[in-house]
């Protein structure tokens, strides 16, 4: 059945495109949490360990919803590896395992990727796309992945 939302059929498919990319990022960076969880040592290993899982508890949560609003719209979500590693921005390390201070340093960074690539979004999403709803949404994970990456850069500081 068609969609009757007030969204053209051409923003809808600009909103899922978008989409798509921010499901690609979030899965890409809730794998490189949860290596880092699992490979955190030295001093801090268990309050690391610890938080570096609810920040992936929370990821994890956003990926579920980018993909229910993917089909929200009449999309499909991606669902493979090789899907998501052709779309995020988010740079991979294979065989890599840095110390906790790294760890921290490579986490902010992909956070901070993450807002502002979210905050182009939310802005195409808005003038271009004319959906409040997916600039809405967009705009609740960016700030969430503001709160994470101020945490992780607390213990930078």
């Amino acid at each position: 059945m068609k969609l009757n939302i007030g969204i053209t059929e051409p923003h809808l498919k600009n909103s899922i495109t978008i989409l798509t990319s921010v499901l690609s990022n979030e899965m890409a960076f809730y794998i490189k949490l949860r290596k880092f969880h699992w490979n955190v040592s030295g001093p801090s290993f268990m309050e690391l360990h610890k938080l570096f899982e609810a920040q992936y508890k929370t990821v994890e949560v956003s990926i579920d919803e980018t993909a229910e609003r993917i089909s929200k719209l009449g999309g499909k979500a991606i669902g493979t590896m090789k899907e998501f590693a052709e779309l995020t921005v988010i740079k991979e390390s294979p065989n890599q395992y840095p110390a906790q201070k790294e760890m921290l340093k490579e986490l902010v960074e992909d956070h901070e990727t993450i807002i502002v690539q979210l905050r182009k979004d939310v802005d195409a999403s808005e003038e271009k796309n004319k959906d409040a709803g997916t600039a809405d949404f967009l705009n609740a994970l960016m700030q969430g992945h503001e709160t994470m990456a101020w945490m992780l850069r607390r213990y930078l500081e």
